[in-house]
Order: structure tokens, then sequence, then C-alpha cells
């Protein structure tokens, strides 16, 4: 378990000796964490593959193309989860070099993220979430969601994605031949979408500040919505609070830790 990551922010909020405030692993955690992630990503690939490339846009097929995009932003929100929870360590407890192997490679085909960039980004968010030395926190506009958007894209949309980007465009229309319509509605817009979602169901509604405040130091909250609602927006990852106590716990277990009201 030494890849586990531990904020300091966690650890100094969590009781102590107590066993809530140590990780505990599921059972067979790193085979349903690689069997869950498998499926998303073959499922994305697929889909990926067959409309960009092979689906015959028309007035026959043009109903499938909102369906298709709406189940490629998903699932593109679902890779950037299994890489988070690469970056934690939880997704396969124990190997650090095979969680740091898939989280990079996904974070690739993402958006052409440096993968220790992204973590190192990461663990600064949980060490001192809504504060100024939060980089996912927006200081200056903590209750507004476009201004803040803009920051949180520009800090890690640079150019390395854009080069990246630009590049699988490129290659998939001149060399590929895929038709550029099918290149924006099925990779474009997924990839912007996605951001949205992720965006504002994993970082802005969980950090903005509003009347009620927050709990505690972690300055997150947690939806309300149940356990389909929650699955669809953000594969669970609107637990938040949750997610901030015991960032161990992976994404597919953030429901039954709720419960457990930990």
């Amino acid at each position: 378990m030494t890849d586990l990551h531990v904020p300091a922010a966690a650890a100094r909020s969590l009781p102590r000796p107590s066993e809530s405030s140590r990780p505990v692993l599921r059972p067979f955690q790193g085979v349903i964490g690689l069997g869950l992630a498998a499926c998303v990503f073959v499922s994305w690939m697929s889909i990926h593959i067959a409309a960009v490339f092979f689906l015959d846009l028309g007035w026959r097929t043009a109903p499938l193309v909102p369906l298709i995009i709406a189940v490629q932003c998903w699932l593109t929100v679902g890779l950037f989860i299994v890489a988070h929870d690469a970056m934690h360590g939880s997704l396969v407890p124990g190997w650090p070099r095979l969680n740091a192997a898939i989280g990079a490679f996904i974070l690739t085909i993402y958006a052409g993220f440096a993968w220790a960039k992204i973590r190192g980004a990461h663990m600064a968010h949980h060490d001192a979430p809504g504060t100024a030395d939060d980089p996912d926190f927006c200081v200056d506009e903590p209750e507004r969601f476009w201004p803040w958007f803009r920051t949180f894209f520009a800090r890690y949309f640079g150019r390395r994605s854009i080069l990246f980007v630009s590049t699988v465009v490129t290659i998939y229309i001149l060399v590929l031949g895929a038709p550029v319509t099918n290149v924006v509605l099925f990779y474009g817009m997924p990839s912007l979408l996605s951001s949205l979602q992720l965006f504002y169901f994993g970082t802005f509604r969980p950090h903005r500040h509003e009347e009620s405040g927050f709990v505690d130091r972690h300055n997150a909250r947690s939806n309300e919505f149940g356990y389909l609602a929650s699955l669809f927006s953000c594969f669970h990852f609107g637990y938040h609070h949750e997610h901030h106590t015991q960032p161990w716990v992976p994404w597919w277990a953030l429901p039954s830790q709720r419960r457990q009201g930990t």
C-alpha cells in the first residue's frame, strides 16, 4: 500500500489513532479497479473508432449523433476518473509503477496531459483545498462558474495539449481519411463537454463558496444524488467530501463510503 496517497490536509483533519484514518483496501480492489478501467477504455475506444471512422452521417443516422456524443462524453469522464484513481494509488494498490503507467497512458489519450504535472497539481489540491495554494481553486471568483472554468481550463490545457490534439486531428483527417465532421462531433465535442462535466461536478459544485460554508478544512461538500445520478454525472466523484477525507477509496466504492457516513 505504499503508493496510496494520504494528503497532509486529510491527515490533519482525521482522528488519530482511529482505524478510520488509515487506508483500508476493499476485497479484490485491484482486480475490480482494473476490470472497470478496461470496460471504460474498451467501450470508449470502440465507440470512438466506429463513430469517427465508420459512421456515415445522414438523415437515418442523425438521431444517433447526440446519443453517441453523450455516451462518449460520459466515458471520457470515466477515463479521467480512472487516471485520478491511479494518481492516488487506489486503482491497483501496492503497484505504483502500474498505477503510473496506466494513469500516464490515459492522461495522454485524454488530452495529451503530462502525468507528473497533473498528478502534482492534484496532490497540491488535496493538501490545500479551496485556498490560494490550491491550483484547482479560483480565489478571485469562488462563486462564479465561467470565470473559474476559464482559469481552470487555461491552467491545464497548454501547448502540450494543443500540440497533441492537433497532431491527432491531422493524422485522423489527412492520413487515415476520417471525415472532418465526424472528427469534430465524436472526438472534439466529447472531449470539450467532458471537461465541462468534470469541472462542474468534480470541482465547482464541491468547492464553490456558498452561504452555508464548509464543515471542515477540506473545503468540500458532497452532492445528494442517488446512485445512478451520481454514476452518470461524474462516476461518483460528486461524493467529494468522502473523497477528500479518505482519498484512498476508489471511485466505485464512494457510494458505500458515503452510506457509512465517513
